[in-house]
């Protein structure tokens, strides 16, 4: 068994969420959020910053921490767990293009029932759930658009 630990963001603009679709030679094909490896010497907060500029080319913020995920799965050698620290961001426009090399063919913003319903994986929708129960929040008392997130 080998652990692995990946960062992502919930990306949020103008209460819509960022998704990315990825294509992997029509073997591993649906939505999903933005996230990616743990480089050596660096922060879960800077993966999830680089990761969602990548994979999307969007530049967001981080707001606030939303948990960890766990899922695993099977390599023709061994079983790969992983653990996923997730982060609620934001961004500054609707611009998105996604990242050829890593098989993503598509990306955009979608509303919040539109994006639940559009992703391939449990986890992520539950993910999902609380950063967009926490951007509620943050908008009902007037913190989420300051200059800070």
């Amino acid at each position: 068994m080998i652990e692995a630990t990946s960062c992502g963001g919930v990306v949020i603009y103008r209460g819509k969420i960022l998704l990315l679709y990825k294509n992997y030679r029509n073997k591993y094909e649906g939505w999903v959020l933005p996230k990616g490896t743990v480089e050596e010497g660096e922060e879960f907060k800077e993966t999830a910053i680089r990761e969602v500029k990548e994979e999307a080319s969007v530049k967001a913020n981080i707001v606030k921490y939303i948990g960890k995920s766990q899922y695993s799965f099977a390599t023709p050698s061994d079983t790969i767990v992983k653990d996923v620290h997730w982060f609620l961001m934001k961004s500054y426009g609707y611009f998105s293009k996604p990242q050829r090399e890593e098989y993503f063919v598509d990306s955009g913003y979608y509303k919040y029932h539109e994006a639940y319903h559009l992703l391939k994986f449990s986890n992520e929708r539950h993910i999902l759930e609380r950063a967009y129960n926490e951007y509620v929040e943050l908008r009902r008392c007037n913190l989420w658009g300051g200059k800070n997130f």
